[in-house]
């Protein structure tokens, strides 16, 4: 957890404040009339910070492929979703029997 300081004691004690986020791993939150300015971190705590906002900005999951689509030719497009659409109707899927697997105690009979 972040300490909290003034900017004063920030200028102040700056020589110090940075020995200690740089070999002690501390962390400051440097403040203004009580209001969060800025924060003294150390070189890899920034760096993990900055790969983090890198990665954020990418989408994850099937997010990420809404972009995959934009260098394929429109009409490739159209041919690709065709295919889909006409797979999918000639799919007459499978039967099913739910007999089996209800107890028999439990079946409906017609």
């Amino acid at each position: 957890m972040a300490r909290r300081v003034s900017a004063a004691f920030a200028k102040a004690h700056l020589s110090s404040l940075t020995a200690r986020v740089a070999h002690g791993g501390e962390f400051f939150l440097i403040e203004r009339r009580g209001k969060p300015l800025a924060a003294l971190v150390g070189v890899g705590e920034l760096e993990r910070l900055e790969q983090g906002r890198a990665t954020s900005a990418r989408p994850l999951g099937a997010l990420a492929l809404t972009g995959a689509w934009d260098e394929v030719d429109e009409a490739e497009l159209e041919t690709v979703i065709q295919e889909v659409y006409r797979v999918r109707a000639s799919d007459t899927g499978r039967a099913v029997d739910l007999g089996a697997h209800v107890p028999a105690g439990h079946r409906h009979s017609q």
